[in-house]
């Protein structure tokens, strides 16, 4: 994985499974036949402007479709992507689930049966009360999707807001060939364990997948065993989530997160667009110069957080 400038007519690399782009505006020139994946999320982007982020593979990459699913795969790994307009299924619950349960058929079918890493973006997260939140809503649905895999490890995962009104639920996700290793946080309960307060169908996710090369860390915030830490403090919250990354590395046999460099990819989820400026100034004051990331403007699952991040240690 890495970031790097990607013009939207380029072609992609013939061992990239997918190119990845953040900004309101959509790429409109699609992949040439037979390569990898584009994937566009309409998240502002607030630092990193201008950079795709690009998943190469150990072979040449060749593209299909299976139904809803756009994939590319070439060697050890399959990139994926599926787009589900919630007023078609019924809403972010049924949404959800079709979506999972297509992504559960399909991986099943696939050469690349253990899912690693998923990604999931809709709008209003935080929208509705108690157990019609949607964040929980989406839960729900998820959980009821992924009961036809057959590999009952959970990938990592991260579940974002968008602030554009869309109805569109999207999600994109990293399989292999071969399991990765499961990793939770000493610091955190497994939030497929958090209690009924957080709705009727906890998380299904790890906290962090150990694939072959690499760490793949679900999105991360200021929480402490099940609760949220620091309401409405911006810097008291980004010193918590630096604490849980380098816990989460720890906890996979590497260095802490402040030994991180080259190899190392953030994404930075934050609530409010005018704090980019402090998060930009914070993270190069306590991360090595090398540590590369995006700051995006979304919403995050829970009111009381201001930041979410999500990371990837690789090479």
């Amino acid at each position: 994985m890495e970031y790097q400038r990607l013009d939207a007519d380029c072609a992609l690399p013939p061992t990239a499974l997918c190119a990845i782009t953040f900004g309101m505006q959509q790429a409109a020139t699609p992949a040439p036949p037979q390569q990898g994946l584009r994937i566009h999320v309409n998240l502002p982007m607030l630092v990193g402007t201008g950079l795709a982020e690009l998943w190469h593979t150990d072979s040449r990459v060749e593209a299909g479709r299976d139904g809803a699913v756009h994939f590319a795969h070439g060697g050890h790994y399959l990139a994926g992507r599926l787009e589900i307009d919630e007023r078609a299924a019924g809403g972010l619950e049924a949404a959800a689930a079709a979506a999972y349960s297509a992504i559960s058929r399909f991986t099943v079918r696939s050469g690349h049966r253990h899912l690693l890493r998923m990604y999931n973006y809709f709008s209003g997260i935080n929208a509705g009360d108690g157990d019609a939140e949607r964040y929980k809503l989406f839960c729900s649905g998820r959980a009821a999707g992924l009961q036809g895999l057959t590999d009952a490890s959970r990938p990592a995962a991260s579940a974002i807001g968008r602030q554009d009104h869309s109805p569109a639920l999207q999600v994109y996700w990293l399989a292999g060939s071969e399991a990765g290793r499961p990793i939770e946080n000493p610091r955190q309960v497994s939030a497929f364990h958090y209690p009924r307060q957080y709705g009727p169908s906890p998380p299904s996710f790890s906290r962090a997948m150990q694939v072959s090369g690499g760490l793949l860390i679900s999105g991360t915030a200021s929480v402490l065993g099940h609760a949220s830490r620091h309401a409405g403090d911006l810097p008291a919250q980004l010193d918590e989530i630096l604490r849980n990354l380098a816990s989460l590395r720890q906890a996979s046999g590497g260095t802490a997160l402040a030994q991180s460099g080259r190899g190392t990819l953030l994404k930075v989820y934050l609530r409010d667009a005018s704090a980019a400026g402090f998060v930009t100034t914070y993270l190069r004051a306590h991360l090595p110069a090398r540590v590369q990331f995006l700051v995006l403007a979304a919403d995050i699952c829970r009111r009381e957080l201001l930041v979410e991040i999500d990371a990837a240690h690789v090479g």
